[in-house]
């Protein structure tokens, strides 16, 4: 009966870009993936009050705990018109919600999707949102480092270096960008803790959960990239294609042998003022050789670059920005391109 009410009221929600028909959702919902037992001694124990007006209670951190998950949730249509469901992957310090609904209340990305015609999973990764996270240095042997309001400003490209204020009157966005400033501090209430020591799991995680549910679509956002492209080299019958938006990572571009990706069409997805930054120049050219090592092993690999089709101002977060849905449009007709669609 849940699953049944959550049907309808997402198909209520969608029912603005297409006819209720077309988005009958056969089920929702959600899984971990993977994950793995760890076991603490040797702690003390704290007493602490758990909640007000409760009694004081002893906590003792010691014993078994499930670790290193990750987390997906999920809308299947009844009658969907992809022929494979469709992932969605985020990046670094943040969580799925990168593809829900965006910072201004617009519909985002899975929305746009799901009304296209696909079943969609959001995921979040080992130690992110719902996944969870665990002790550190006992279980991750690193702290946790966190983005600053500055550094996302500045690295989502939303304003150029030295252009962030604490007061929002004194920011300088770039002319024309098409993040809507007036929601940034909406969107950066979605960032999380995030660990440098956790790449391993995180492969493991998204590998188990492609063995779970592909056949599959894989769109992947930035730090994700180097975890999708490795998923479809170690599964190349599985991962049907891979929409790369503005992916910051690469297997080894030296050690990797690209001939499995011969069957899996790829296509990365570029904003605008890359060029701008030392950081996303290198970014975008170690993504190009990533792209021609593809290419030259027999595999289809697009660039939609948005500037060079005339559309201008978008952030790294081009889900959020607010032409996303022209994005959504350019990459769906590359998907029914290339024999994604029924």
């Amino acid at each position: 009966m849940r699953n049944l009410f959550a049907g309808i009221a997402l198909t209520l929600l969608l029912s603005a870009c297409a006819t209720p028909s077309d988005l009958a959702v056969k089920e929702v919902g959600s899984f971990h993936a993977r994950g793995r037992a760890a076991t603490l001694s040797g702690l003390p124990e704290k007493e602490l009050q758990a909640s007000p007006g409760a009694p004081p209670i002893k906590v003792n951190p010691n014993g078994e705990f499930e670790v290193k998950q990750m987390y997906a949730r999920y809308t299947i249509l009844a009658n969907p018109k992809a022929r494979y469901p469709l992932l969605m992957w985020h990046g670094g310090g943040l969580t799925g919600v990168t593809f829900e609904t965006k910072p201004d209340g617009n519909p985002g990305w899975e929305s746009f999707f799901l009304a296209a015609g696909h079943s969609v999973y959001v995921s979040d990764s080992v130690e992110r949102g719902r996944a969870s996270w665990a002790r550190f240095p006992e279980i991750f042997k690193t702290e946790p480092f966190f983005r600053t309001k500055k550094e996302a400003w500045e690295l989502f490209r939303i304003g150029d270096f030295g252009s962030y204020a604490a007061a929002p009157a004194a920011r300088k966005s770039w002319p024309g960008t098409e993040f809507p400033i007036q929601s940034f501090e909406q969107m950066t209430k979605q960032t999380v803790p995030r660990w440098s020591s956790n790449d391993e799991a995180t492969q493991k995680a998204y590998d188990a959960y492609v063995e779970k549910v592909c056949p599959c679509v894989i769109l992947v956002h930035s730090q994700g990239g180097a975890f999708a492209f490795n998923a479809a080299l170690r599964y190349p019958e599985k991962i049907k294609a891979i929409v790369a938006v503005e992916t910051s990572g690469t297997p080894d571009l030296e050690k990797t042998d690209f001939r499995a990706l011969a069957h899996t069409p790829m296509v990365w997805v570029w904003g605008d003022n890359l060029d701008k930054y030392s950081f996303w120049k290198a970014i975008r050219e170690r993504q190009e050789r990533l792209r021609k090592k593809v290419i030259s092993a027999g595999g289809a690999a697009d660039e939609i670059d948005l500037v060079k089709m005339g559309i201008h101002g978008n952030s790294h977060m081009m889900m959020m920005d607010r032409n996303s849905d022209q994005i959504a449009s350019l990459i769906q007709k590359w998907m029914g391109q290339h024999g994604l669609m029924k």
